[in-house]
């Protein structure tokens, strides 16, 4: 057994010393001592794919923020717009409704003076010793008109009256016959009848009743002095 004795000294100190610390690999020699064009050209293309996605990511992320600017206007827009069209749906509503009452409004005063313009042409063109019996509407089919609606077909009516001259009668159907009124004068049955003892004539006239122009209207103010 042969033991050695280290006279120098520190030996140990520095490989200690040597051993204890931490290098950093020397990348630039690395790539010194490389010298294979394809392993350099696999280096080069991971570069270049690695920006090629970063660039591509940051591109899409600009065209995804500017998609959700748009689609934030869209809704934007897409409520005031529908906020408008329910205005409009409900202006339509009310207006039809308008309309509605307007038509029903017009339909019960369409006929209200009808009336009273049949009585004063019969009574203007009755002529003398003559008087009426009756005045009444006849009863008329609807007609359909051109949308397949029922319209208000015109008024007819049946007069029916006595008269002392035979001539007399002539006259009324004459005169109803000219009248702006009136229209489809058509005269009835004419016989003689004994009332109070006097031998008189019976008549009777039907005819349509239809607005006349306006040239023949008369309009006078509501309201007029009194003097």
């Amino acid at each position: 057994m042969r033991i050695e004795v280290n006279l120098l000294g520190g030996g140990k100190r520095q490989r200690k010393r040597g051993g204890g610390g931490m290098k950093m690999p020397d990348i630039a020699g690395l790539f010194a001592q490389v010298r294979d064009p394809l392993f350099i050209g696999a280096i080069a293309a991971v570069v270049a794919a690695v920006l090629f996605v970063g660039s591509l990511f940051t591109l899409q992320q600009a065209k995804l923020s500017s998609l959700e600017q748009e689609s934030q206007q869209v809704r934007a827009e897409a409520r005031r717009y529908s906020n408008l069209i329910a205005q409009k749906r409900q202006a339509e509503r009310m207006r039809d409704s308008l309309v509605a009452e307007l038509r029903a409004i017009r339909q019960i005063d369409a006929d209200r003076y009808d009336w009273p313009h049949i009585l004063e042409e019969v009574t203007r063109a009755l002529p003398d010793y003559s008087w009426l019996v009756a005045v009444r509407s006849l009863a008329t089919p609807p007609v359909i008109g051109e949308d397949s609606m029922p319209v208000t077909p015109p008024l007819r009516f049946l007069v029916e009256g006595r008269t002392s001259e035979i001539a007399a009668y002539t006259r009324f159907l004459r005169r109803m016959a000219a009248s702006p009124w009136l229209t489809n004068v058509v005269e009835g049955a004419a016989t003689t009848v004994v009332e109070e003892d006097k031998a008189i004539r019976a008549f009777s006239v039907t005819a349509t009743f239809q607005p006349a122009d306006s040239a023949f209207m008369r309009t006078v103010p509501v309201t007029q002095s009194v003097r």
